[in-house]
């Protein structure tokens, strides 16, 4: 499988199929893993709100998975929500070593096959003949890739079919004796084979059936059928600290903590998507970013959050596809946040299965604002083309000074254009611009100094720019990178201004000891203030120092349902404060997928 054809359902946070078969790239991997990401005591709005504490779950993660057979929209009936559906960051896994194939018509669509060849006509005999040779997405044959004896037994399958259909359609005559007599006998060696992949075709069709029974409800009494799914994510998780001191007071103790998910996701004419979520998490007193243990952003685990192990509304939205199918419209009134919409094109933003640390699923940019609510849209323009644009507010629901969707003092917008240059690359340009009312970031992935934009505490627009990339090196290698600039200005009063960077390299290397297994390695500088004027007050000071964040994290994929993740990431000057020692955080995350 290529990025090109990830990326026709790359990005959409939508979900319908429950299968939850886990993954690389190729295989369909779980459509519903509900996990919020992180801290309840940290100050974005963008899901859960406890109205007791006046606490907020940041930005749940979106509920999609990708898969890999997914057919071009060009070639299918199918919406651009049910390929949007199949996959929530195509980026999580680098991919397995399967591509899907499809079927040609003439031996001269198979770019790779030459009339020199010895096996040409042969090949053209099939295929002109009886239609039964298919083709990778990539126009080629690969006639010297070797082959499983089961891999050759489903084409002889599939060709078997074909002659069988010529013959009952009254063609006989179309089928030469000694075709018959070669594919006799070859039916008779490969008698196994078949048995098996026959009883593997009645075993889906059987368990398919099972899901329909169990997991799809038909309600209501109109023509157009209605139907609701169920579904959830639990993570448990032992994790521990060291260094610092400074930054904080150096109490590290070993935790044991859980986040879990549950969400129902409702469908009405069969291409719209309705899903309210509930999460809930023990991760007290922000975990070991507290000041009494090492007091700082860089300390955040991704799938850290705190309800006081009481479920709370987390997401709550609506989309439907527009445009003949090829744009889908996004209104999410509970869970907003930049990343609802727009694609981070991360291969690790997935706070279950991805990065361990908050700062390494994605860049934060797709975390400013302190959002609560928003609207967007996602447009497929061309087979190479996608266009994006998020808006968001916070304070959404009040009708006061201050608030509302387009009248709050805080609010933040992205636009993100994708780009396909080449199969097996994929990148992006995002731009952001928002208003804060305190000039603040909010993304809490960097130094407080940078997320305070200088703690020039007063009104500010907001300005950013993010470049992505991800790259498939080889079938189970993939380099991902992404760097970005924020910056913040007061056009009142002071005029002051601030300007900071981030940016991140990352290597994946999956399937090394089983498949689904990841072994990851991620470096990077989390937010750092590099420019500074017009300041006053307490405000005044630039980051110091470059803290650095080092990452590496396997993997374990121990059935469909189940994974087990050691990592460890450690930063150097953490705060980009140069007095600041070392931290070290690592964890042992086990998440349950259902």
């Amino acid at each position: 499988m290529d990025l090109k054809r990830l990326y026709y359902v790359a990005g959409s946070t939508l979900l319908f199929n429950l299968a939850q078969l886990p993954s690389a790239w190729a295989e369909t991997v779980p459509n519903f893993h509900p996990l919020t990401e992180t801290s309840s005591n940290l100050t974005k709005s963008s899901s859960v709100i406890d109205v007791n504490k006046n606490t907020k779950l940041t930005e749940t993660l979106p509920l999609g998975k990708q898969n890999d057979q997914v057919v071009k929209p060009a070639n299918s009936t199918a919406s651009v929500l049910q390929k949007l559906d199949k996959l929530q960051l195509q980026e999580l896994q680098p991919q397995s070593n399967v591509d899907t194939v499809s079927q040609v018509n003439s031996v001269s669509q198979l770019s790779d096959v030459r009339a020199t060849d010895w096996a040409f006509t042969s090949l053209q005999s099939l295929v002109e003949r009886y239609g039964c040779i298919a083709g990778f997405p990539d126009s080629t044959y690969r006639g010297k890739q070797s082959i499983s004896r089961y891999e050759f037994a489903a084409g002889l399958n599939a060709c078997a079919d074909k002659i069988n259909e010529i013959i009952s359609s009254g063609l006989a005559d179309k089928v030469s004796k000694d075709d018959l007599t070669s594919l006799s006998k070859l039916q008779e060696q490969f008698t196994t084979e078949l048995a098996t992949l026959r009883g593997r075709v009645d075993a889906l069709d059987a368990k398919t059936a099972k899901l329909e029974a169990q997991q799809f409800t038909t309600v209501g009494a109109t023509n157009d059928r209605a139907v609701t799914v169920m579904g959830g994510e639990a993570i448990f998780a032992a994790s521990t600290a060291a260094g610092g001191k400074p930054p904080g007071k150096g109490e590290n103790n070993t935790i044991l903590t859980y986040s879990a998910r549950i969400g129902l996701v409702s469908t009405f004419t069969g291409r719209d998507r309705l899903r309210l979520e509930l999460a809930s998490g023990n991760f007290s007193e922000s975990g070991y970013s507290n000041p009494n243990s090492l007091n700082t952003n860089n300390a955040i685990l991704s799938f850290q959050s705190d309800t006081a192990n009481q479920f709370q509304l987390s997401r709550l939205e609506y989309r439907f596809p527009i445009l003949d199918n090829r744009a889908v419209l996004t209104f999410q009134p509970v869970g907003f946040s930049l990343s609802s919409v727009l694609s981070p094109n991360s291969p690790y933003f997935d706070s279950g299965r991805g990065s361990i640390s908050r700062f390494g699923e994605i860049s934060p940019l797709f975390r400013i604002g302190n959002l609560d609510s928003g609207v967007g849209f996602d447009w497929l323009i061309s087979d190479r083309v996608r266009l994006q644009y998020a808006y968001g507010a916070s304070n959404a629901s009040n009708p006061s000074a201050g608030g509302g969707l387009f009248g709050s003092n805080d609010q933040a917008m992205g636009l993100q254009l994708l780009l396909v240059p080449a199969n097996n690359v994929l990148t992006g340009l995002t731009f952001v611009y928002g208003n804060s009312s305190t000039g603040r970031l909010n993304t809490f992935t960097g130094s407080g100094i940078a997320d305070a934009s200088g703690y020039i505490d007063q009104p500010a627009q907001i300005y950013g720019v993010n470049g992505s990339l991800q790259w498939r090196i080889s079938p189970k290698l993939t380099f991902a990178t992404w760097g970005g600039l924020v910056g913040t200005y007061s056009p009142d009063n002071t005029e002051a201004y601030a300007v900071s960077s981030t940016y991140l390299f990352s290597l994946g290397l999956s399937d090394l000891f089983r498949e689904g297994d990841l072994l990851a390695f991620i470096f990077g500088q989390p937010l750092k203030l590099i420019t500074l004027g017009n300041a006053s007050g307490t405000a005044g000071a630039i980051d110091s120092a470059s803290s650095l964040h080092f990452e590496t994290f396997y993997r374990f994929n121990l059935s469909r349902n189940i994974t087990v993740t050691p990592g460890i990431f450690l930063v150097t000057s953490p705060g980009n404060i140069a007095g600041n020692n070392t931290i070290y955080v690592g964890t042992i995350r086990t998440t349950f997928r259902f």
